[in-house]
C-alpha cells in the first residue's frame, strides 16, 4: 500500500481519517486559500481540495493524498470561520430558524499515477430557533471560532440544530469518510 497522507493541519480531519484506522500522515498545504476573481464558491471549494492534493504530492511523490475543502452557505452567501466571538454571535443569530448547507469537497490523489478521484459532499442543517441566551451558553462552552456557522456538530452544537441531511454526516465535520472509503478501495485499500 502506497503511504496515506492527509493534506490538512486540521485536527477535525486528523481525528476522523484516524476512524479508518489506516496508517497516515498529516502535512499542511500552506496554501491560500482566497477565492479566485469572479469565482463561485462551490469551485472554490472543489479546486482548493485539490490544489492542497497537489502541493503536498510535490514532497509526497510516492503516496495517497486526501484533499477536503469545506464551504458553509446561507441563503447562498459563503459563510466563514468567524474568528471571534463577536463574528460568531452573529452568525448563530442569521442561522437561526434558517437552513444552511456545507459542501465539503474530497479527492483522493495518487501521487505515483495521477490518478485522481473526486466527490463533492452536501449536508444541510436546520438550526433551532436560538435566543441571545442560548448563543451566549453555546459560545462560552464549545468556543467553535474555528468552525464555519459557528458550531460544532460533534459537541455541544448538536443542541443547535433540528435537523442534519446528508448522505455522509462525516462530511459535516470536513472529511466525508464515506466517499474517502470508496475512493480507498478502488486504489485497492482493503477497509475494514
Amino acid at each position: 500500500m502506497l503511504p496515506l497522507v492527509l493534506a490538512s493541519s486540521s485536527a477535525y480531519r486528523r481525528e476522523l481519517l484516524s476512524r479508518l484506522r489506516l496508517p497516515f500522515q498529516a502535512v499542511s498545504p500552506h496554501l491560500d486559500e482566497s477565492p479566485l476573481p469572479g469565482e463561485a464558491p462551490l469551485t472554490t471549494c472543489e479546486r482548493l481540495a485539490q490544489e492542497k492534493a497537489r502541493k503536498v504530492a510535490q514532497t509526497h511523490p510516492q503516496a495517497l493524498i486526501v484533499g477536503s475543502d469545506q464551504i458553509a452557505l446561507l441563503h447562498g452567501e459563503l459563510v466563514g470561520k468567524p474568528g471571534n466571538h463577536a463574528n460568531a454571535v452573529r452568525q448563530l443569530q442569521q442561522a437561526s430558524g434558517q437552513e444552511m448547507t456545507f459542501h465539503t469537497a474530497l479527492c483522493l490523489l495518487n501521487a505515483q499515477t495521477g490518478h485522481l478521484q473526486q466527490d463533492r459532499v452536501v449536508v444541510t442543517v436546520r438550526y433551532r430557533t436560538l435566543d441571545s441566551e442560548q448563543i451566549e451558553r453555546y459560545l462560552a462552552a464549545d468556543q467553535p471560532y474555528d468552525c464555519a456557522g459557528s458550531g460544532r456538530i460533534e459537541t455541544l452544537g448538536i443542541t443547535l440544530v433540528e435537523w442534519v441531511k446528508s448522505d455522509d454526516p462525516t462530511a459535516l465535520i470536513g472529511l466525508p469518510l464515506i466517499s474517502l472509503t470508496g475512493m480507498l478501495q478502488r486504489e485497492g485499500i482493503a477497509l475494514p
